[in-house]
């Protein structure tokens, strides 16, 4: 439990630090490494969590919480401006000004996708899922939080202003694991409310890896280390049943 608190956290952290080591303005490199984590992202949601939510609450009940996070997840990102699958944004409109609406709209997001880390042995099959989620988070939060640092950067103009934001997004994900876990866990286990919360993550989810997916391919064309990205990240998610 505690490692995936530390985990999330370091990883945002770490993300955030690349804009001291690697220029803002060039993320070419990125685009492999978000066809990896969409196809991740699609993959498991698509085997793991529609199916877990499903078998907690039967029937189509569960169907409105997934069109919920769905269509929120496009409300959020006009607010985050498409920063949570790497959008990094180099106009300086508004410089010397905190994007509070985009940290916002991050850190929500980033609390919702740790909050369905529940591992505890009431929780069932839960468990068994819990570091492939993680993972999940993990590799989509390296993108986000280096868009986010650039767009903070650009508008503060300096690495020390803008680091206590990224450590507040950095805390998000692991507060959510803290809160659902320690703070209303049995109420979460109790008349389907943790079904709810994992449809709601799961059309979240399938929002922000869609969106990768197709805008890694904007024009179509084959890209040969998008498509070998985009299966190992599909291998990878399928490889958990092995596990």
């Amino acid at each position: 439990m505690w490692f995936a608190v530390f985990a999330l956290f370091c990883t945002v952290l770490g993300a955030g630090w690349l804009t001291r080591l690697m220029p803002t303005a060039r993320t070419t490199w990125m685009k492999p490494l978000l066809a990896f984590s969409g196809a991740y992202l699609f993959t498991l949601t698509i085997t793991h969590l529609l199916p877990e939510a499903l078998e907690m609450m039967p029937g189509h009940r569960i169907g409105y919480f997934v069109l919920a996070g769905f269509f929120g997840q496009l409300v959020l990102e006009v607010f985050s401006q498409g920063v949570e699958h790497g959008h990094v944004h180099h106009h300086t409109e508004h410089a010397g000004r905190v994007p509070f609406l985009l940290l916002f709209s991050l850190v929500l997001h980033s609390f919702l996708e740790g909050s369905i880390l529940v591992k505890t042995p009431e929780a069932g099959d839960v468990s068994n899922n819990f570091y492939a989620i993680l993972a999940g988070v993990a590799l989509h939060h390296v993108p986000a939080a280096f868009a986010l640092m650039a767009a903070l950067l650009l508008r503060l103009g300096s690495f020390q202003k803008a680091l206590p934001y990224l450590v507040l997004f950095a805390l998000a994900g692991p507060a959510g694991i803290i809160m659902s876990n320690f703070v209303v866990l049995e109420d979460l286990l109790q008349n389907g409310l943790y079904a709810c919360l994992l449809g709601l993550v799961a059309g979240n989810f399938l929002h922000v890896s869609t969106t990768i997916l197709f805008e890694t391919s904007p024009d179509h064309s084959l890209n040969l280390r998008k498509v070998v990205a985009t299966v190992a990240g599909l291998a990878l998610a399928l490889l958990v049943d092995l596990v």
